[in-house]
């Protein structure tokens, strides 16, 4: 296999090895020799709209984004083409290779019986109940807490995208790697991204994940005002099923509805599209499947894994907890036929980091997910395998400083589990969660601890914490017991925080 040696158009020396290693529906795709970069060429001569957006996309638009202080966090959720080759009147653009963890370390069940051991960590593989219950090996499924990581990463992907002035077009489990190990995310195919009024998608995207004003509209011609192209806020609807399906392993609009009994394709068009209804929507059940239908339309041995995930009555989306539950009803129910109600990336970002804070562990070793949502019960049970949590839970509710000694709550919670973690955005409401962080704010400050019986918060690096009834500082490395009514001052700076302890039991 021959080396072949190009000058990108940005005039620095590119390297590819002369065999195909990846094709997609558009490029093939060959590695650098030392496999740092791929070349991915178009299999047709580019016209010069797609030479344009390409120049734009690894010019101004990739500079916008990875010239920043962020930018070791975007290379980690962007796989974005870096410059632009020409070879044999082909145009191609040289792209970094994923990061080891997107490649499957141990593959399938059965001896890797699917052949994916070694092939990159597609999306669709951890969206489906099929998939995770009888596909996977349990080394590559990770737990609930990573998959709500790996939303948090799409969503600051997509925000981010967006803030740039572009659009995806084909959001999909397709063109996002995710690793549920680590909690990883990486949106792919960055080429074809759309900007609006300038360039137009090259696609519709992928079904399942077409918004439903593009599939009602599909037919129409290009020049027709009524059709609706690939935008902002269809992406907003791709993100939305997307982290439906990672959350709760089936489609939020494949129900037991059937709108055309004769004609498979236009049921299924209808399904995605002009009639597209929430398998939950509460005010319309029709659409809505349960056990007694599942059993009468799948097969008891796929039903096993299927179950509870595939039954909306016995795993509802509402396990969610308030904050994801609140922004999926807005994406499905008012925001399904009316593009304007949607979510953006930015609102579930937010809701998913405020429902990191509710999670609690489950007692069951033998949990898949290993985590749920707090349910504000006095007897939790895990809502995927039903075990009780059998210990009492304490709930810290938070209280900002808003100037002259003044504390007005949050409406925040965090609630407390063995080993759970405070950072300094618990701690401080001027501190923002995000990829602007520095080092130094990622790090914990106190971690809480089931010790002796007893619920303990341990300082780690809380100047200011003191038990304020008692007026008593706690020094950093000691702890505290956590108990009914306890106030503590977490921070005595503008923004700092001051929490309100409750135990449930």
């Amino acid at each position: 296999m021959s080396t072949i040696k190009l000058k990108a158009q940005d005039g620095s020396l590119v390297e590819f090895v002369d065999m195909i290693i990846g094709s997609g529906g558009m490029k093939d795709v060959y590695f650098s020799p030392d496999r740092s970069y791929v070349v991915a060429f178009f299999r047709k001569p580019a016209d010069f709209k797609t030479k344009e957006r390409l120049e734009l996309l690894t010019g101004r638009y990739r500079d916008g984004i990875f010239n920043s202080t962020e930018s070791e966090y975007w290379k980690n959720v962007f796989c974005w083409p870096t410059k632009i080759v020409e070879h044999k009147g082909l145009t191609g653009v040289v792209v970094p290779t994923y990061a080891q963890h997107f490649f499957f370390q141990h593959g399938s069940v059965d001896g890797d019986k699917f052949k994916i051991k070694g092939k990159e960590k597609e999306g669709k593989w951890f969206a489906s109940s099929i998939h995770q219950g009888q596909s996977l090996d349990p080394k590559e499924r990770g737990s609930w807490l990573r998959y709500l990581q790996i939303c948090l990463n799409i969503s600051r992907a997509v925000r981010r995208m967006h803030l740039a002035g572009l659009s995806h077009s084909d959001l999909s489990y397709k063109n996002v790697l995710v690793d549920p190990v680590s909690g990883s995310a990486c949106l792919i195919d960055i080429d074809g991204l759309v900007v609006p009024g300038k360039f137009p998608p090259d696609v519709i995207g992928t079904p399942d994940f077409v918004a439903p004003e593009v599939l009602k509209t599909l037919k129409l011609r290009e020049s027709d005002p009524n059709k609706v192209l690939p935008n902002r806020r269809t992406d907003q609807h791709a993100l939305a099923v997307l982290i439906y399906m990672y959350l709760l392993y089936r489609h939020p609009l494949k129900g037991k509805k059937v709108w055309d009994p004769d004609d498979s394709a236009r049921d299924e068009e209808l399904a995605m599209g002009e009639k597209a209804l929430f398998i939950e929507n509460d005010a319309d059940l029709s659409n809505r499947p349960d056990k007694k239908w599942l059993e009468n339309n799948e097969s008891p041995s796929k039903l096993k894994v299927m179950l509870p995930y595939a039954d909306p009555v016995a795993l509802p989306y509402k396990i969610l907890g308030p904050f994801l539950s609140k922004e999926l009803s807005r994406a499905f129910v008012d925001g399904l036929h009316d593009p304007s109600k949607r979510p953006a990336a930015s609102d579930f970002e937010m809701a998913i980091l405020r429902t990191l804070d509710l999670l609690l562990d489950c007692s069951n070793s033998n949990c898949r997910q290993k985590y749920f949502v707090y349910d504000n019960s006095r007897n939790p049970k895990c809502p995927f395998c039903g075990s009780a949590y059998g210990k009492s839970v304490p709930v810290f509710d938070l209280y900002s400083n808003r100037g002259s000694g003044r504390f007005t709550p949050d409406n925040l919670r965090l609630v407390g589990y063995h080993n759970q973690y405070l950072f300094k955005w618990h701690t401080n409401s001027s501190v923002i969660p995000s990829e602007k962080l520095s080092a130094h704010e990622k790090k914990p400050v106190g971690y809480i601890s089931w010790h002796q019986n007893k619920w303990m918060l341990v300082n780690q690096a809380i100047p200011a914490l003191k038990d304020v009834k008692a007026a008593k500082l706690i020094p950093i490395g000691q702890g505290i017991e956590l108990t009914n009514g306890l106030q503590l001052l977490l921070d005595d700076q503008p923004g700092g925080r001051l929490v309100n302890i409750q135990i449930a039991q």
